[in-house]
This record gives structure tokens, sequence and C-alpha cells, in this order.
């Protein structure tokens, strides 16, 4: 069985804490890591709307983009609009995790989900960590190695896996197995399983291999002691580095990439807001302007404007920008274009979903469907 624990540790090794900006919070922030869970709801915000969903779906867990609780709260009850939900949320038993902005900046988060959606290549981070994040914190994984002998394959490899081994993206129970012959002297304080102290034994074993998360090892060693027949189990274990793809752009903050061909500022705005989920786009700069290299930052982004400047490029993409930061655009002579908080990260719920269910098989997992824009654009304006 799944626990939430389980799903919050790989979402810890999709996008990893250590990638979240400083002032933020993210991984579980609320409930039971040890609860068995068989339905997960992804969302961007824990609203009474999402909350209500959650339970009348009976989930078990809600990631959520953004963190609950962000700011400090002095009372958590049901009669108050802001915190009724979340006492309703407690009372379900259900969880809420959180990436945030850890997701924003890992490989193959949002940043990068918006530059796949219009069109970018050679994408880079539009803030570049100054040390290694993959090594920083200490391998994320392990390759375990014991020898056994054969009969005992099946008994130890289910230990292992039942412990939380063995899992490679969306497959489970994998490993590798290679029959070779182990040699051991018992001495007078041993009690072999096989042979006899006092001479040298030569035993036909199986080296068995599998990898395992940082979080599980602990577990996976003591449960293969404990269904091992060997008094002294011999096990390799092996930190892993993380093996680089040439597909998966690096971790960082924000995105910089451009178009194979340059395209007028408008025709880009149109395009983005159709990649997005066919949302209006405001744009800051000459409609005309030709665009080749674009920066990307969703949500509340316009912090980027200076990087993307710096980084030479001719509009950045983001959610929301402040009036005053669309005047520095035009002093900078950056195009700025803002399709919403919600479209530029709308996107990163829905592949998340999809990631998760990948991930645990035997999980239900879903986007909230109830989940809206609160934003909405009425009227043309004066004349």
């Amino acid at each position: 069985m799944t626990t939430v624990g389980d799903v919050t540790a790989w979402l810890e090794q999709f996008a990893p804490s250590r990638l979240a900006e400083a002032w933020d919070n993210v991984g579980l922030l609320w409930g039971d890591p040890d609860a068995l869970v068989q339905r997960v709801m992804t969302c961007l915000t824990v609203t009474s709307t999402t909350a209500a969903e959650a339970i009348q779906e009976q989930a078990g867990l809600i990631v959520s983009h953004h963190p609950v609780l962000f700011r400090a709260t002095k009372k958590i009850r049901a009669d108050l609009p802001e915190t009724g939900h979340l006492w309703k949320l407690a009372r379900a038993g259900i969880a809420i995790a959180s990436p945030h902005t850890a997701f924003d900046n890992t490989r193959d988060g949002i940043n990068d989900i918006i530059c796949r959606r219009l069109g970018l290549v050679e994408v880079a981070p539009l803030r570049s960590f100054t040390t290694d994040p993959d090594q920083a914190a200490g391998p994320r994984s392990f390759k375990v190695v014991v020898f056994t002998p054969e009969p005992e394959r099946e008994v130890v490899l289910s230990a292992a896996f039942s412990a939380g081994a063995g899992r490679i993206g969306a497959y489970e129970e994998c490993s590798f197995a290679i029959p070779g012959e182990g040699t051991f002297f018992g001495t007078e304080l041993a009690s072999p399983t096989v042979g006899q102290r006092g001479r040298r034994e030569t035993i036909r074993e199986l080296r068995l291999e599998f990898v395992c998360p940082a979080h599980k090892l602990a577990a996976v060693l003591a449960a293969i002691r404990a269904n091992h027949s060997y008094e002294e189990p011999a096990i390799d274990v092996y930190p892993l580095h993380e093996n680089p793809r040439e597909d998966r752009p690096p971790a960082g903050a924000g995105r910089i990439g451009h178009f194979v061909e340059p395209r007028p500022l408008a025709d880009l705005a149109l395009f983005a807001g159709s990649a997005l989920g066919r949302v209006p786009v405001s744009i800051v700069g000459d409609p005309n302007r030709r665009v080749i290299r674009v920066a990307v930052a969703c949500g509340a982004g316009d912090d980027f404007l200076m990087d993307a400047a710096r980084a030479g490029a001719d509009v950045l993409v983001t959610g929301e920008a402040r009036f005053h930061r669309a005047l520095e655009a035009e002093a900078l002579g950056i195009g700025l274009l803002t399709a919403g908080h919600y479209a530029t990260e709308r996107p990163g719920v829905l592949e998340l979903a999809e990631r998760i269910a990948l991930a645990f098989p035997s999980l239900s997992v879903w986007p909230s469907r109830n989940e809206r824009d609160p934003s909405r654009l009425v009227g043309a304006g004066g004349s």
C-alpha cells in the first residue's frame, strides 16, 4: 500500500526542496505521513472549492502548488472563511503537500512546461545556481548489492521491494542478478547457515542489484537482513549521481530560450494565450517588435525582469506584473507579456497529476475539476 509519505518522498525527488526559494514553505505541510492513500488530487491552491472536491472524492492527499498556512495563522476555526475549509480537511483526514517554487525551478517543472508549450529551444535557467544543487544535499538514491543463495532470491527481493527498493520511474520491482561463487571462512565465533566453521567454503550465489531512494535505505537494509538466511549477509551500498539527460534542461530559477524563427510581439502574445489555455494576454512594448529570445517566469514573476534584460531577452513571459514593473520594462526596452497567474501555473497542476499517476499506478490521481481562475475580464472600457 502507498502512504502519504511515499508520495511526498517522490515529490521531493522530482522537485527537491533545496530548489525552492528561501522564503518558501514546501513539502508535506499538513497530515500524517504514515497514512495510507489511494486517491490524490492536484490543484493550484487549496480553497473552499478544491477542499470540498477533495472531501467529496475521498482524496487522501492534496498536492497543491501553493502552500497552505503560508503566513502565520493564530486561529484555525470552522466558522472562519479563511480556515473553515482547512478544519474540514483535517476532520476528513486529508493531507496537503506543496512543491511550489521547487516545482517552478526543477527540471521539467512549470517553467519548462511553459517553454515547451511556447516551442522554445536551447532552454537554460534564467538564474543559475552557484553550486550543483543535485550534489549539495548528498545522494538522492543508492545502488544496493546483496549476495544470496539462488533459492533465497525471491524472499530477499520481495523483502527489499516491499521496503521501497527497485522503483525506476513508472516501473517497480526492478533488479538485476549475476550468478557467481562466494567464499568465506567461519571462525569459532561464527554460526554459518551453510558449510562449517574452521574451513574455507565456496558457495554458489547470486549478486542481486537494485536501486533504493535515500529515505528508504535504512528500511531496505533492515528488511534484507531480516529475511536473509546468512548470519552476516554481504551487502554493498553505492551512492548514485543523477544521470543527466540531454533532453532535460538544468534546474534553476526562471528560463531563457529562443525561437527558431523570430516573430512579432503581438503574434507571440496571441500564440502564448492559446498555448496557455486560450486566455487573454497583456503586452508591454511595440506589438511589431521582432522577438526571438524569450525569458519565462511563471506566476508572479515580474521580479525576473532585470534578469531577462541582462540575459538579452527580447521579452519576459510571466503571469502577472505590477504597474511600475511595466514602466521599467519600457525603460529597459524589453517586451513584457502577462497571461495571468492561474494560466501560467495551471499547466503544471495538470502535468503533475499525470506524473504522480505514472509513478504510482495503483493510485487514482486527478487535477481538480472544479478549480477556476478567480479573475474575469468584462467590458471594453471607455472611448
